[in-house]
């Protein structure tokens, strides 16, 4: 199965796509290519089984979706036949994954979730040792081991699995208050940061619908939850950061400080302010990349963002004192820009948020953490606090059924390209990005006004059209 990996793991449709055969062949290779298990053709098995009784260790976690219960089995089952005791941790944000594949010193971490999509698709990816996510060439060592024969181990080689969801939810839990709120050596007593603040979280019914609820109000928040009572097929269903309507209109009619709406594995989080507008996450990156620069914690003075980020957000920052490092759409190559400029903030538009002081993903309920410490700290309205960071009108139209590869490099759209952006000179961009999953061209446009972005944005979904239809 060629190019099996996407941008975030493997996903597809759970049972067809992603199968048990498939969560099963994929355990077995990863074993093999994480902890480096002997499979050549001349050891034998006895030899196989030694090198393994050194009890590697995975972890497994998965969102609320029903076909979660059958992959994490199968997933879980091909790890143990390659001879790696297996922790199920249960149902965990995918960020939680990466935190205890770090503090458990596990040789690798898996989570089962297809994150903002619908119910009936699922997902697989990993997580190295220290909790990162694998790089593009470990995938292909994954993929190309994919079902192929090797030496096993047998007997006391073979791996256990063992399921300890409490202990793996409390620890991470713990681990997020005290990222807003650390014990002190003076006292036993934890500090409640967030006290008075009423925030409204929206679950969507998903990985995090125990964990953020009782991570706000361990740090002080009154706490009004909705959209946190997963049945197994109601994740992201009209709930969470994709459908934000019903967090608005609560947020109104509680008259909360603000409201934070998280994705079905929680690796990101948008928020409402008080009148029931949204703050992206842009703005909460602007918000939490002036208070790092103010503590001293924002390292060279730089945000990380993707090609995506308004312009908006850099011409603000850049008053600012802080410069903006641009990477491509996609959490992983923040992170990687991250690590190779020491960075400590980077993330999308879209809501993932890296924090490398706590995280090493992007991590929605510490996102939403830190971001309610900063309204209490600041004494402001979060409609004050994202004003500061002002979105410049954007339009963004995908265009369908058309060569996505061919947008590179076709030289009307090329030319078309360079028109409208001399036109719109300082004062706007325009960004042609082929889908990673899909034949499409996502057409954006950033413009002064609204009407000049959608004109824009027309103009040059028509060339694409007309150039690079199938």
């Amino acid at each position: 199965m060629p190019n099996m990996f996407g941008t975030d793991g493997v996903r597809g449709l759970a049972n067809r796509d992603l199968t048990a055969q498939l969560a099963l062949d994929l355990g077995d290779a990863a074993v093999r290519v994480l902890g480096e298990a002997t499979h050549s053709s001349d050891s034998n098995s006895e030899d196989a089984g030694k090198k393994m009784h050194a009890r590697r260790r995975a972890l497994v976690g998965r969102d609320t979706r029903v076909s979660g219960d059958f992959l994490a089995s199968a997933l879980a089952a091909g790890m143990s036949a390659g001879g790696f005791d297996v922790i199920d941790a249960g149902i965990i944000p995918t960020p939680g994954v990466a935190f205890l594949t770090s503090v458990l010193n596990v040789e690798m971490g898996a989570v089962i979730s297809a994150s903002h999509n619908p119910m009936p698709d699922n997902g697989i990816k990993f997580f190295a040792r220290g909790g990162f996510k694998l790089p593009d060439s470990k995938e292909d060592e994954i993929e190309a081991v994919l079902g192929k024969d090797w030496q096993r181990p047998t007997g006391s080689g073979v791996g256990r699995i063992s399921h300890d969801t409490t202990t793996a939810t409390n620890l991470y839990i713990d681990h997020l208050v005290s990222s807003v709120a650390p014990l002190s050596s003076e006292s036993s007593t934890r500090p409640k940061p967030l006290a008075g603040l009423r925030v409204v979280a929206d679950c969507a019914n998903g990985a995090t619908s125990v964990v953020a609820p009782e991570a706000l109000r361990r740090a002080g928040a009154e706490v009004i939850v909705i959209n946190a009572s997963p049945d197994g097929y109601n994740i992201n269903d009209h709930a969470g950061s994709t459908h934000p309507e019903q967090l608005q209109a609560m947020v109104k009619a509680s008259k909360a400080d603000l409201g934070v709406a998280f994705d079905g594995d929680a690796d990101r989080c948008l928020a409402v302010d008080e009148n029931g507008n949204m703050v992206n996450g842009d703005q909460i990156m602007g918000i939490l990349a002036r208070s790092k620069k103010a503590e001293g914690k924002l390292n060279h003075n730089t945000l990380v963002v993707t090609v995506m980020s308004n312009l908006g957000l850099k011409l603000a920052l850049k008053d600012m004192g802080i410069s903006t490092v641009q990477t491509s759409v996609g959490d992983r190559y923040v992170l990687e820009e991250m690590l190779r400029g020491d960075y400590s903030l980077g993330g999308e538009q879209s809501g993932h948020v890296i924090n490398r002081e706590f995280a090493t993903t992007g991590d929605g309920t510490l996102t939403a953490l830190t971001l309610c410490r900063e309204v209490v700290r600041e004494g402001k309205k979060l409609s004050q606090m994202a004003a500061d960071f002002p979105q410049l009108p954007q339009c963004l139209v995908n265009v369908p059924n058309v060569d996505k590869m061919a947008s590179k490099t076709n030289a009307a759209v090329l030319n078309a390209v360079e028109k409208e952006s001399a036109l719109l000179g300082d004062t706007g961009r325009v960004l042609l990005r082929p889908s990673g999953t899909e034949p499409l061209v996502r057409v954006m446009c950033e413009a002064a006004t609204q009407e000049q972005a959608d004109e824009v944005c027309a103009r040059l979904a028509q060339v694409v059209t007309d150039n690079l239809k199938l």
